[in-house]
């Protein structure tokens, strides 16, 4: 059995790629490290969605334990779409009309 299909909305790739350069332009290692455990949050979203905690209605979250990052994301059919990769210190909720 085959999980649901990852999305990234594109906002939400534009915050990630905003972040990795942050990161890059500080420590290229920093920067790796970043991705890689995005990379591994949103393979644990894509394989066990409903796993993590419900956050405001529909949406659900997955916290990085490194950084200070959230993955929100919701469900549809089979489709785990992440719709914002956001920082936990700024404008909370921010994202909420994607």
């Amino acid at each position: 059995m085959t999980g649901p299909v990852l999305r990234f909305h594109p906002a939400a790739a534009a915050e990630v790629e905003a972040a990795h350069d942050w990161y890059a332009q500080r420590s290229l290692v920093a920067a790796e490290v970043f991705l890689k455990e995005l990379d591994y949050a949103a393979r644990q979203v894509a394989e066990s969605p409903q796993r993590w905690p419900r956050y405001l209605g529909e949406f659900r979250r997955y916290v990085l334990p490194r950084f200070p990052f959230t993955l929100i994301y919701r469900v549809r059919e089979n489709v785990a779409e992440i719709i914002a990769v956001a920082h936990a210190k700024r404008k909370p909720e921010y994202w909420k009309e994607r």
